[in-house]
């Protein structure tokens, strides 16, 4: 069975840094693209950054490209999000996801984490 705990979450002030982890059971990360997602209250699902399985360059969004860090784990099943320089439109909750294929769309994601919500506020 698959399961992610995604943690590190919670509030900071804008120009922070933090990071999100996901750990995941059930399956080999090295097979599948692993991605995060975010979504602000009131706004649709968007895209963070991916990492796919064809070892690739990961990929980022334009809003967060520069300030966030994907990166996998050396030994065992864990992903982190590495997040600097924090703004106010980075409050979102936070989703980490794995798919078998090499895209990155929400639609291209198989399993999905529980969320962990980022608050950046002074």
């Amino acid at each position: 069975q698959v399961q992610f705990v995604e943690s590190g979450g919670g509030l900071v002030q804008p120009g922070e840094s933090m990071i999100l982890s996901c750990a995941a059971s059930g399956f080999t990360w090295d097979l599948y693209t692993i991605a995060w997602f975010r979504q602000a209250p009131g706004k649709e699902r968007e895209a963070v950054s991916c990492i796919t399985n064809d070892d690739s360059s990961p990929l980022y969004s334009d809003s967060v490209k520069d300030r966030f860090t994907i990166s996998r784990a050396a030994a065992g099943n864990t992903v982190f999000l590495q997040m600097r320089s924090l703004k106010p439109s980075d409050t979102a909750t936070y989703y980490c996801a794995t798919g078998l294929g090499v895209g990155c769309t929400e639609y291209d994601m198989d399993y999905w984490g529980e969320g962990t919500l980022v608050t950046v506020s002074s």
